[in-house]
């Protein structure tokens, strides 16, 4: 069949009873906080207490259609008339409640407005007859770890140190030419410094909009704002998209635009993530990049719509899946979108180290961030030092120039005293418990190679050093090979109500280097390490402006279907695949996706719940196959059921 597209419908007539009989391996879902699925009547999304008068903000969703929504409906829509409804509705809510004020307006992928009014007001608000339903305006925080920020000095950074961006394919794809160029990318988020030299050649004289500050220059928040923390979570996601410097990102030619929606301290709100959805596709966005989210999983959250319909005018809206994994269920909005390309981190292949010295037994690699600072480290006669807990205070004073800190787990995270060990100019860390035992966890990644002991080991090994046996040696060996790794802190899924698989595909997250703002002028080049879904979904949204690139006539659905189809399948330490809502097609490969000749979407797709009691319940999913090559092709579907029905 040449360039043929085939379309198959598929029947399923098994009813599901694993809610109620307990099949092992089925986790049932948590109970939905949404009632009806009927939306012609006002309704309430989202837990909102409405017995009291403290004032609250919620988002007004209108039954006049969006402009976008009217579009794929193939009706007649304009802004004039959207706006002459959305004025009666705003007109009808102010008269109808007291003391309500009208705050964003939208039009384009979301038809209505937010609004801050007292909470026991509502009821009047949802009994207003153009009011199709009401969202909590909930907090948005950015999608990385915090806790595992590492800033890194210039002189150590190189375009080779961060392996991400060639491990997926970026390099591969720019010897063919294709860089991202004449790609829009839209990065909402805490903001971006704009004027980083590896960012600089990727703005044009529009930056974008900032939504915290109503103005247009969508910075980070600066050290020092009176209304909370400085930020560079937007500049490191724009880095890894596009930086074209000292550090190359996915797509180092694509131009960007920034969109300031999360202010200080990384947070914001639904109400202006939703206005930066609608401002980068009124810009002409290609591709948007939203690494943040919240707890709520949900599919009809006001964010998630927003960006169903941003797919829907042509924009590949790529969002993070959250960092509340290694359970199910744990997916949060946006990621709960419908049709955008929900993101699961990986960690990049690695060797698992075993070591010996001394005496101690407990002794264990808990992590490292380089495989030569290990091999440094390796029989090597080395000066150990006693360093309390791993504070900066407790560094003051001491020579911890090319020896390895001993401290005790507790007060601050693993990763901030390998940080403060690593200021000092220690090579490498010994942690010891705080309780009896070993210490549980693993922790890629780490400044410097990190050995961890018992509480019982540690003890003895300090007792040692105070009698002035200050030196061992290290003997680490290679003890396993380990292929990428879906990060424990990735969220899985499926959504509440629909039962949809997520992630939708899975990409590197774990230590990923990139650039960060200095907040000085005088000394611009600022390069951070971080880690989360946020690092993983702009390596899909560059990768998405590459293939957009390579294959211009690509539907957005066709881009979404390719980097799934082709996406390699991810094994755990135990060689047992992953399940798909925990690393979603698998990882994703840019050359993979640009050479496919077979495009099958939606890429996953769900039947959701079976949930009559007697009988068969009769489900129907369509799923359509392309042929993108100009030679004939025939398929054959197989399917197996896993013993669950």
């Amino acid at each position: 069949m040449k360039k043929g597209i085939i379309r198959f419908l598929l029947v399923s007539f098994v009813l599901f009873f694993a809610l109620s009989t307990g099949i092992t391996g089925v986790q049932a879902a948590p109970a939905s906080s949404k009632t009806s699925a009927d939306l012609e009547k006002a309704e309430v999304f989202g837990d909102i207490d409405m017995t009291t008068s403290k004032k609250t903000t919620v988002i007004v969703e209108l039954k006049e259609k969006s402009l976008a929504e009217a579009k794929e409906a193939g009706e007649s829509q304009s802004k004039s008339k959207l706006k002459t409804a959305r004025t009666k509705a705003k007109n009808k809510a102010i008269k109808a409640v007291k003391n309500g004020k009208v705050n964003r307006e939208y039009e384009q992928v979301f038809s209505g407005f937010s609004m801050k009014l007292p909470a026991n007001e509502i009821p009047k608000l949802l009994a207003v007859k153009d009011v199709k339903a009401v969202y909590p305006n909930v907090t948005y925080k950015t999608d990385n770890m915090k806790d595992k920020d590492v800033t890194i000095s210039e002189d150590a950074v190189s375009p080779q140190m961060d392996d991400s961006a060639p491990y997926i394919g970026a390099n591969d794809a720019w010897d063919l030419g294709y860089t991202g160029k004449g790609i829009k990318v839209a990065i909402i988020d805490t903001g971006v410094e704009y004027n980083h030299p590896d960012l600089k050649k990727n703005f044009g004289q529009y930056k974008g909009y900032d939504f915290v500050d109503n103005d247009y220059d969508p910075k980070e928040t600066p050290t020092g704002d009176p209304r909370g923390g400085a930020t560079d979570h937007g500049t490191h996601v724009a880095g890894t998209v596009a930086a074209n410097g000292t550090i190359k990102g996915v797509a180092p030619d694509a131009t960007l635009l920034a969109y300031r929606v999360l202010g200080p301290g990384g947070s914001g709100t639904t109400e202006n993530v939703i206005a930066g959805v609608e401002r980068a596709v009124q810009d002409g966005a290609d591709v948007m990049n939203l690494s943040l989210g919240n707890s709520l999983n949900n599919p009809d959250w006001a964010t998630s719509t927003a960006l169903d319909w941003a797919m829907s005018e042509g924009v590949v809206a790529v969002t993070s899946n959250g960092n509340s994994g290694p359970n199910g269920w744990t997916v949060g909005s946006p990621g709960t979108s419908r049709e955008a390309i929900s993101v699961g981190a990986t960690q990049l292949p690695l060797n698992e180290y075993a070591v010996t010295f001394g005496s101690y037994s407990s002794a264990k690699v808990m992590g490292y961030n380089k495989e030569d600072d290990v091999k440094a480290l390796n029989n090597k006669e080395i000066d150990l030092v006693e360093a309390g807990i791993g504070e900066e205070k407790d560094f003051e004073g001491k020579d911890l120039t090319g020896k390895v800190a001993v401290v005790k787990r507790g007060s601050i995270a693993f990763v901030d005293k390998a940080d403060n060990a690593k200021k000092a100019g220690a090579i490498g860390m010994v942690v010891y418990n705080n309780l009896s035992g070993e210490i549980e966890a693993n922790v890629p990644g780490m400044s410097v190679p990190t050995i961890k002991l018992s509480l019982e080991d540690g003890e003895k090994l300090v007792s040692a050093l105070k009698a002035g046996e200050t030196k061992t040696t290290f003997k680490l060996t290679a003890s396993k090979a380990l292929g990428e790794q879906v990060a424990d802190f990735s969220s899985r899924g499926p959504v509440m109500d629909t039962w949809m698989i997520k992630p939708d595909i899975s990409a590197p997250g774990v230590n990923i280097v990139s650039t960060i703002p200095t907040h000085d002028p005088d000394h611009p080049y600022g390069y951070g390490s971080k880690q989360g879904t946020s690092m993983a979904s702009p390596h899909i949204a560059g990768a998405v402006a590459v293939i957009k690139q390579a294959k211009p006539k690509w539907s957005v659905e066709q881009i979404k279907a390719a980097i799934m189809n082709t996406a390699v399948t991810l094994k755990d330490s135990d060689g047992e695949v992953y399940p798909h809502n925990a690393q979603g097609a698998g990882s994703a490969r840019i050359m993979n996706a640009i050479k496919a000749d077979s495009l099958v979407s939606p890429g996953s797709y769900s039947y959701g719940t079976f949930l009559k009691e007697n009988g068969n319940e009769t489900k129907k999913e369509t799923f359509t196959i392309e042929n993108q090559s100009s030679i004939r092709k025939s398929y054959t579907l197989e399917y197996s059921f896993n013993g669950r029905g």
